[in-house]
Parts: structure tokens; sequence; C-alpha cells
């Protein structure tokens, strides 16, 4: 498999990024979304093969909690592992920082990322009605986490 090359998103990547955002959900964050990112002072990584961009995440760090607000993998790579390598990479940040846990929100409809967040040792915590919008009305979202002092207990790579 490929190994990704991770860098810091730069305000300058917001409109390649956006890119990939529209073309990969049905409801894409704004690009004043990816801006306020840095304002808030939340985590932005870039992830490519080199010579392509393939994907990306957000995190928010508070206290010992870290926050998956936005994770994607281009159209085009996804279902080829790459999910999986961005993942990873967040939970190995997420350990350095001494985080407690990780949580995120997935969409109830969207099987195939809640089975990559199981797979990995995420549990789901509760679910927020009405969460995401939708075709019609709106979406439960799926809150999950991952405990990562029982992750590094275990003294195994899930990932």
């Amino acid at each position: 498999m490929t190994e990704l090359i991770v860098n810091q998103m730069q305000l300058s990547d917001i409109d390649m990024v956006w890119q990939i955002e529209k073309q990969s959900n049905r409801f894409p964050w704004t690009k004043g979304n990816f801006e306020d990112c840095f304002k808030s002072g939340y985590r932005t990584f870039l992830y490519s093969t080199g010579s392509d961009l393939i994907g990306y995440s957000v995190v928010q760090s508070v206290l010992d909690e870290v926050h998956l607000l936005n994770i994607c993998v281009k159209p085009g790579y996804q279902g080829k592992g790459f999910g999986r390598q961005i993942l990873s990479h967040v939970v190995d940040i997420s350990m350095q920082q001494s985080a407690a846990i990780i949580v995120l929100e997935v969409r109830a409809s969207n099987f195939r990322a809640q089975q990559l967040y199981l797979s990995i040792g995420f549990n789901e915590m509760s679910v927020r009605r009405g969460y995401y919008p939708a075709e019609q009305g709106r979406e439960d979202g799926v809150l999950m986490g991952l405990e990562l002092g029982m992750l590094s207990q275990l003294g195994q790579n899930l990932l």
C-alpha cells in the first residue's frame, strides 16, 4: 500500500481541500468552515501520495479529548485503505498529546465509515437526533468514541 505523506494544512490550501469536500459530500463544509478552523486553532492535516492530494483531517483538542471534526478521502482513492491510514495518523497524534479519548459524529446512513471506526475500536456512545442536514429534513448522527487509554493498555496496534 502507498504510504501517505502528511503535511499541515495551510490557509492557501483551502481551495483544493474544498474541491475534495464538494466531490465527497452531499452536504459539504463551506470554505468559511475551513477558514474558521484556522481562526479557532484546530489542527488540520493534508495527506498525499506525493503527487496528488488525496485527503485531509480536522481535529479539535479540548483538555484530554480530541474531536475528529472532519475526515475525508478523495473519490477515486476511497476503499483502498487510505481512510484507515488517515485515521491511524489521528490516533497517533492524539496519543502523542496524551489524549484520553477521540470522539466523532458520523451520519447514521454512513455504514462504510461506521464499519471503519468500529474495526479500529471505536464504540457507539449515543445518537444525536437530527444532527445532520438531509435531503428531506434532518438525519441522525452517531456519536462514537475511542478510549485511548484502553488502546495503549492493550499494547496492540489495531490499525
